[in-house]
C-alpha cells in the first residue's frame, strides 16, 4: 500500500484510539492495525488483560476525552455509567485514616474499562477518513536509513506505507525491540514493584443503605502491602479489586474458587469491603494481572530520532496502576499531540521530536509523585529520586491532615487528578498545616 498523506498506528487500544481521532483531521486516511478481532460489544478482549480489573478516568482526563469526543460523557451516562460526587460519594482509607468527605463540586464517572473503550471506537468508527484492520500482526517497521525516517510497518503478508506511524502497541512493543536492534541508545527508568491485581465482579443486596458508590481502603506501607477498592459500575455490578505488592497475594489461593478470592478481602487493613461481598452473588470469574514493575522509556532522549514515529500511552510509559492515571496520561498526551499538529501544519516533520519531549514533561511530575509511594516499600528496587525521604514525610503529613482538612484535601485531590500541578501541595497555608500537624503529632508520641 502507497503513502499518501497516511498515518499508521499500531494497536487500537485506549491511546491508539485517541491517536487516530487527533490525526484524523491532519492525514486524509488513517489506519488502525489491531492485533485483536473486531469486537461485538463492551467486553473484555485479549490484548487487554487488564481491562478487566478497576479503571479509573480522572478529572482531567475525563475532561480532555470530552474535548477530543464532544458528548461522550453522556453516551456513557445514557448506557449505565455512574455520575458520582467526587468528593462525598468517595470513601477512601489512606494511610491509616479516612479522607474527610465534602461537597467539592468534582463529579467522577465510574464504569468498566471495555464500556468506556467499546463507546470511544463507535466514535472513531464514525470518523471517515479512520480504517480499523483487526486481526493484525506488525512484525517490523519500514526505516530508510538514508533520510534516518520511518516509512511504514511490515506485516507478515503485505506492507503498509505511511507518513507518520504511531506505536500505541503497550510496553511489550515492537518499537523499543526495533530501537535496540538498530543501536538506539533508549534510556529506561524502570522500578520493580512486583504488583498483582485481581478482580472479581459481584451484585450486591439492595435492601442496604450505602453511603459511596466507591470504597478505597489503601495499604500502610511498609507495613501492610495489600490494599483493595469496590467501585458500582455499570449494570448495577459491583467490580471489587484487590491489590498486592511484592508478591503479598496468594495466586493459587486467590484464584481457586469463589471463597479463595473472598477470603483474601478479609486480609485487608479493614473490613468494608469483605462484610460487602461476603454474602454477595458473584457474576465473573477471578482475573489476575501481574506487574512486575513499571518503566519509562526516554525517547525524549534519544539522539537522530527517526523521523516519523511517534511513540504514545503505555509504549512510553507504564505508570503503577494503583493510582488510576494511567488513561488519563493518555489522554492528555493525545490533546498534546493534537495542539502540536495544529501548531506545525504544513511541517509536521517536526511533530515527533516536539511530541516526545512533550510527553516527557506531562509523564515526569506524575512518575515522581507515583515512586515516591512505591519506594515506601524496601523490597522495591528503583532509582531513589534526590530528597526522597523528605518528600515521602511530606506526602504522608499531607494524607494524614487530608482525614481533617478540607483545604488541604482539596488541594490534594487537584493534584491526584492531574487538575493543579504538585507544587500547589506548597503553597504557604498548606505548609503551615503541615508543620503544626506534624509538630502536634510529634509531641504526642
Amino acid at each position: 500500500m502507497s503513502s499518501k498523506n497516511t498515518a499508521i498506528i499500531i494497536g487500537g487500544g485506549i491511546s491508539g484510539k485517541l491517536a487516530a481521532r487527533v490525526l484524523s483531521n491532519h492525514y486524509k486516511e488513517v489506519i488502525i492495525l489491531e492485533r485483536d478481532q473486531e469486537q461485538v460489544g463492551p467486553y473484555p478482549r485479549k490484548g487487554a488483560p487488564q481491562g478487566e480489573h478497576l479503571h479509573a478516568l480522572l478529572h482531567a482526563g475525563e475532561s480532555g476525552l470530552e474535548e477530543l469526543f464532544p458528548g461522550i460523557t453522556e453516551h456513557f451516562y445514557h448506557s449505565g455509567a455512574i455520575k458520582i460526587n467526587s468528593t462525598i460519594d468517595l470513601a477512601w482509607f489512606h494511610h491509616g485514616a479516612w479522607k474527610v468527605r465534602y461537597d467539592g463540586g468534582y463529579s467522577t464517572t465510574l464504569q468498566t474499562r471495555p464500556h468506556l473503550e467499546w463507546h470511544v471506537e463507535q466514535y472513531i468508527k464514525r470518523i471517515p477518513n479512520v480504517v480499523f484492520y483487526y486481526n493484525q500482526v506488525v512484525q517490523d517497521l519500514l526505516y530508510n536509513e538514508e533520510q534516518n525516517q520511518i516509512i511504514g510497518v511490515q506485516l507478515k503478508d503485505e506492507s503498509f506505507k505511511a507518513d507518520l506511524v504511531v506505536d500505541a502497541s503497550g510496553v511489550s512493543s515492537l518499537s523499543s525491540t526495533w530501537f535496540r536492534k538498530q543501536g538506539f541508545g533508549i534510556t529506561e527508568e524502570k522500578v520493580e514493584i512486583n504488583l498483582s491485581y485481581v478482580s472479581k465482579q459481584f451484585e450486591l443486596s439492595e435492601d442496604q443503605d450505602r453511603d459511596w458508590k466507591i470504597k478505597m481502603v489503601y495499604p500502610k506501607p511498609p507495613q501492610e502491602k495489600m490494599g483493595g477498592t469496590i467501585s458500582k459500575v455499570e449494570g448495577n455490578r459491583y467490580i471489587v479489586t484487590l491489590i498486592g505488592y511484592h508478591n503479598s497475594v496468594n495466586d493459587k489461593e486467590v484464584l481457586k474458587d469463589n471463597s479463595g478470592f473472598i477470603e483474601m478481602v478479609k486480609k485487608l487493613p479493614r473490613l468494608d469491603i469483605y462484610q460487602e461481598i461476603e454474602n454477595a452473588t458473584p457474576l465473573t470469574k477471578t482475573s489476575l494481572y501481574r506487574i512486575p514493575n513499571i518503566i519509562w522509556r526516554r525517547y525524549d532522549k534519544v539522539e537522530n530520532l527517526p523521523n516519523g514515529l511517534v511513540v504514545i500511552g503505555d509504549t512510553v510509559c507504564r505508570i503503577d496502576p494503583v493510582f488510576g492515571q494511567g488513561m488519563s496520561i493518555a489522554i492528555l498526551e493525545a490533546l498534546a499531540l493534537q495542539k502540536l499538529l495544529q501548531k506545525h501544519k504544513g511541517e509536521l516533520h517536526k511533530v515527533p521530536v516536539a511530541f516526545h519531549k512533550k510527553a516527557a514533561k506531562i509523564i515526569s511530575p506524575i512518575w515522581n509523585m507515583v515512586i515516591t509511594e512505591d519506594l515506601r516499600y524496601p523490597a522495591t528496587k528503583g532509582k531513589k529520586p534526590f530528597g526522597l525521604s523528605i518528600q515521602q514525610w511530606y506526602a504522608k503529613n499531607i494524607f494524614l491532615l487530608s482525614s481533617q482538612n478540607q483545604e488541604v484535601y482539596n488541594s490534594f485531590v487537584k493534584v491526584m487528578n492531574l487538575v493543579r500541578p504538585i507544587t500547589s501541595l506548597m503553597k504557604p497555608s498548606i505548609i503551615k498545616s503541615v508543620l503544626i500537624f506534624a509538630f502536634s503529632n510529634s509531641r504526642k508520641s
